[in-house]
């Protein structure tokens, strides 16, 4: 099976199968290509196995994830990269397990896998602007991308920057993220890094395994389109922005992807 098989195959089960480090592990290997991805699930494993003994002892649970942020932030060095931040290679769960450095959310999905593997009820927030981990009920609210915990009163601060100073946190902002949206997240990253490269191609199997997570997605729908149409592939451009209008007909940007259906209607070569 090639990657994309793999990738598909762990995207067509329910979200609740769906093993988010494999899955991120196969989303790299499409770039990466002989990318070993049972010898990656083995250093989740080992980090997981070196830091298990000292949690058996901790008294609570806000103990135990004090212990595994040290454990990966101090004692591994993971940690987010701030000098070259849009790298693909920060996006790529294995290049962060070799790199230690990465951007929020490949850094939060280590973190999620190696807590879950020392039973840590871990998720991942979709958090506006900065992704974050919750661990708990309570939660506890992790931030891997600054290597420290994050109070209610940080994430209120974080809310409004991103949102204006109205925002008020609710509880809502901190739920779990399901695997899928997370895997979303990281493609829709990717896909703008390819994009603003132009490296069209590689944006368009982005956009092809975000809707083998969430098919007929709008959006993806009109950016495989752009993607198709960026590489002079009329046909298919056409069939992913007539659906995407179908299903969004009204909002913004609408009328430019209109002007363009318009256009390669008119410019479509003959079928011989």
């Amino acid at each position: 099976m090639t990657p994309r098989e793999h990738f598909a195959a762990l995207a067509s089960g329910p979200d609740d199968a769906i093993d988010l480090g494999e899955a991120a592990l196969w989303l790299a290997a499409e770039a990466r290509p002989g990318l070993d991805v049972a010898h990656y699930l083995g250093r989740l494993d080992a980090l997981a196995d070196e830091v298990r003994p000292a949690l058996q002892d901790a008294a609570s649970e806000a103990a135990r994830v004090r212990l595994l942020n040290r454990h990966l932030f101090e004692v591994h060095g993971f940690r987010g990269d701030r000098d070259a931040y849009y790298d693909p290679r920060n996006s790529f769960l294995d290049q962060v397990l070799d790199r230690k450095t990465g951007i929020p959310i490949t850094l939060s999905v280590v973190y999620i896998e190696v807590a879950r593997r020392v039973g840590l009820d871990a998720a991942g927030v979709n958090f506006p602007g900065h992704f974050l981990v919750r661990v708990g009920r309570e939660p506890i609210i992790v931030d891997p991308f600054e290597g420290r915990l994050a109070s209610r009163g940080e994430c209120t601060v974080r809310l409004r920057a991103a949102l204006g100073d109205e925002a008020e946190l609710d509880d809502e902002l901190l739920a779990p993220t399901p695997a899928r949206r997370i895997l979303l997240r990281m493609l829709s990253n990717l896909k703008a890094i390819y994009a603003g490269q132009k490296d069209f191609e590689a944006a368009l199997g982005c956009c092809e395994r975000s809707l083998m997570l969430f098919p007929d997605l709008p959006q993806e729908l009109r950016d495989r389109g752009l993607m198709y149409h960026a590489l002079d592939c009329p046909r298919p451009a056409l069939g992913d922005l007539e659906r995407y209008l179908e299903l969004e007909p009204e909002g913004e940007g609408v009328d430019t992807i209109r002007r363009l259906v318009g256009e390669l209607h008119a410019n479509l070569p003959p079928i011989h």
